[in-house]
């Protein structure tokens, strides 16, 4: 019998972040949020917890989620996934509102019988705060928690502690009394809370510190559900936030699993700031060509580290302090690896492939086709990048420091104001694209369109001397090269090799970092294909096949 011996982080690379964990018998699950993307929560499965692939994305439909409207790096928040009674617990906010004194976010239920489905409609339950989690305790009652927002409050005051309430299956409601159970520690912006049960003891896990680089998961327990919780002495469980050196910035908002075998492990989310970048101070990036700050494409990751937990004591890193290390210690168990997604996508009538996804709308059929050309994936143009309501924009996550992606396009433009092509993507102010289009006389041509995050500005520049020239008809071949900071766009016409554009971006400003306005950025960066008609005329794009390989 194989077995891995040393887990590789991050084990879920790409934006993925928020990590809830749950073992079912030998299957290991994360679901992680998703943000503005749908569908909403990603769910990856694993048996070694060192080889993970993706099995659902359960919330499809518009009675479960409708994001249109939603703000960038609003939608769904910090996912919760338990397993009791024989079905999944599905917990999850859609943040309506994010920037200011106030934020929106709605807080619901769904569950079902295993992990494919189907998943019911949804229960709502409150809207006083983000990151709700469901605790099921040894007598059978469930308990929902959740970090509660106070308005009133300035900065990290705003973070109101983490509050408790009843749920009742029989009601599907919450009832009883609101509790606030633990206010966090003197590090502030306490969140993303997860209750365990051991010991004797209630154990309560939270975020604290933002979720960026000064971010924490601090431990606190108590005899009493409602408390008091004394806060582990150590402080926090896992930080990087004095470890600037470490490979996995950012660390916190994490959960814990029991192996089969009684091993603990914790997964967190981090990121990976690119090299070039790593020594930086942390910061506000201001204009992309700044050097005041770290950079990280791929945006918030989940890695796994290994716990001791003596019982009766607060756990600890197995590898000793609080910092994360870029490999595990492998569990007792079975080897269990997935065959390996391939380079090439081709598309067919059906589904579409499940590295993809789409932004906001739950009206799929109004934005793409696999069905209207058998071998092509067809989008309609639709409204302008960063529309927050009919976006047409087919992505998959960047999950490499470097890569290579090419599309093929068959697109006839009747106007300069249809556009459709290849993009580098992290939202409406951060995106490299390049695309077909057309010029004044209506003339076909390829254009490249880039926002490079450069508040307060907010510019979308055009960085070719000037448009290429295609031919009236006939598919275009487009591809792009990243490397850490640097992103390279090339075309090709049928039988031709590839020609450079000739014009280096910056990769770096699709990252969470790189400054765009108010607010902060949850995401990462994504690569795929887009259709846009501001003409309103829905002009259709299609795409006979997409590739990506790490390089």
């Amino acid at each position: 019998m194989t077995k891995v011996t040393e887990i590789r982080n991050p084990i879920l690379p790409g934006f993925n972040p928020d990590p809830s964990i749950v073992r079912v018998g030998d299957d290991f699950y994360i679901a992680t949020s998703t943000f503005e993307w749908y569908p909403g929560v990603q769910i990856h499965h694993s048996r070694d917890l060192a080889h993970w692939r993706l099995v659902s994305r359960p919330l499809t439909r518009a009675a479960q989620l409708d994001l249109r409207g939603d703000p960038d790096s609003g939608g769904v928040w910090a996912p919760c996934l338990t397993h009791a009674d024989g079905q999944f617990w599905l917990i999850y906010t859609d943040v309506k509102r994010r920037d200011g004194a106030w934020k929106d976010s709605h807080n619901y239920l769904v569950t079902a019988p295993s992990i494919d489905g189907p998943w019911s409609d949804p229960v709502y339950l409150n809207s006083s705060g983000f990151d709700p989690s469901l605790f099921h305790d040894e007598d059978g009652r469930k308990w929902l928690v959740n970090m509660i927002w106070d308005h009133r409050q300035q900065g990290g005051g705003k973070f109101g502690g983490i509050v408790c309430q009843e749920y009742s299956v029989a009601e599907q409601r919450l009832v009883g009394e609101v509790r606030n159970i633990y206010r966090g520690t003197d590090h502030k912006l306490t969140e993303g809370p997860h209750l365990y049960r051991r010991d004797g003891w209630y154990w309560l896990l939270t975020a604290e510190g933002g979720t960026g680089y000064d971010h924490a998961a601090t431990m606190a327990r108590s005899r009493d559900l409602f408390g008091p919780y004394e806060t582990d002495p150590k402080k926090h469980l896992l930080t990087s936030k004095d470890a600037p050196e470490a490979l996995l910035q950012r660390a916190g908002h994490a959960d814990i699993v029991e192996t089969q075998n009684g091993e603990f492990y914790l997964v967190h989310l981090c990121s990976r700031p690119l090299e070039e970048t790593r020594g930086a101070a942390p910061g506000r990036v201001v204009g992309i060509h700044e050097e005041d700050a770290r950079r990280s494409p791929l945006g918030r990751e989940t890695a796994i580290q290994k716990l001791i937990w003596p019982a009766g004591e607060f756990p600890r890193l197995a590898h000793g302090g609080c910092v994360p290390t870029a490999t595990a210690p492998a569990p007792d168990l079975p080897e269990h690896r997935f065959s390996p997604e391939p380079a090439r996508t081709t598309f067919a009538p059906g589904a579409l492939p499940p590295a993809f996804q789409w932004l906001r709308s739950p009206d799929s059929a109004r934005l793409f086709s696999l069905d209207a050309r058998p071998g092509a994936l067809r989008l309609y143009g639709r409204e302008a990048p960063g529309s927050h309501f009919d976006h047409a924009l087919v992505a998959r996550r960047q999950t490499d420091i470097a890569y290579s992606a090419e599309t093929e396009i068959d697109f006839a433009p009747e106007t300069y104001q249809q556009f459709a092509g290849l993009i580098a993507w992290y939202n409406g102010f951060k995106f490299h694209y390049l695309a077909v289009t057309a010029g004044e006389e209506g003339q076909r041509q390829l254009t490249v369109l880039s926002c490079p995050a450069d508040w307060p500005m907010l510019r979308m520049v055009q960085p070719l001397a000037a448009p290429v020239d295609l031919p009236a008809t006939g598919p275009v071949r487009l591809g792009c090269d990243v490397d850490g900071m640097t992103l390279r766009f090339r075309y090709a016409l049928p039988g031709a090799d590839w020609t450079d554009l000739g014009v280096t971006l910056d990769q770096s400003a699709i990252s969470d970092e790189a400054g765009n306005g108010p607010g902060n950025n949850f995401t990462g960066a994504f690569v795929g294909m887009a259709a846009h008609d501001t003409s309103g005329r829905g002009h259709h794009a299609d795409f006979l096949h997409f590739n990506y390989e790490p390089r």
